[in-house]
């Protein structure tokens, strides 16, 4: 989706930056490495409601990741697997299979976590399956049910539903 550069999509963006940023930094001891609960994935469902979005979310996962005991593969690996996620995420209709491509995607990580920290292929399929239980955990069980919540409140879709062009 193109996006004009206007002040309140860059507004928008900073902010949902900001608040994905700070999440993962409040929760940093669970939000990285090869068993992690990255509580600001919450965040991730907003682009199922307004894919313009996205672009505040990859940002934050990007900042997050400067600070990553990972360095420069989390840079690169989880901000890919954030933006594909994301894409696939704001194609889908369904909520709860957009809900699921974080977790489908869950093999980047785990193949960041294995040039990490080595394993092979055991260690790729042991740590891609624990990331990916922890993106279900995050944005299937706990995510939908509370998006669908707010759904029902005007201020909150009016709030998503505009576009912040």
């Amino acid at each position: 989706m193109k996006h004009k550069l206007t002040t309140r999509w860059i507004a928008t963006t900073a902010v949902l930056a900001a608040v994905y940023y700070a999440l993962t930094v409040v929760f940093s001891p669970i939000s990285y490495g090869p068993i992690q609960f990255r509580v600001s994935e919450v965040m991730n469902m907003l682009v199922f409601f307004n894919p313009s979005f996205g672009p505040g979310i990859v940002l934050g996962v990007f900042l997050s990741n400067i600070t990553s005991p990972l360095g420069a593969y989390d840079l690169v690996f989880g901000t890919f697997h954030t933006a594909i996620s994301l894409y696939f995420m704001s194609r889908v209709h369904n909520k709860w299979v957009a809900s699921l491509m974080p977790a489908l995607f869950a093999w980047i990580i785990g193949f960041e976590l294995v040039l990490a920290f080595g394993g092979g292929i055991i260690g790729f399929l042991t740590m891609s399956l624990s990331v990916a239980a922890s993106e279900v955990i995050i944005c299937t069980l706990i995510s939908v049910p509370v998006y669908e919540v707010l759904q029902k409140n005007p201020g909150f879709r009016s709030i998503v539903n505009k576009n912040p062009q």
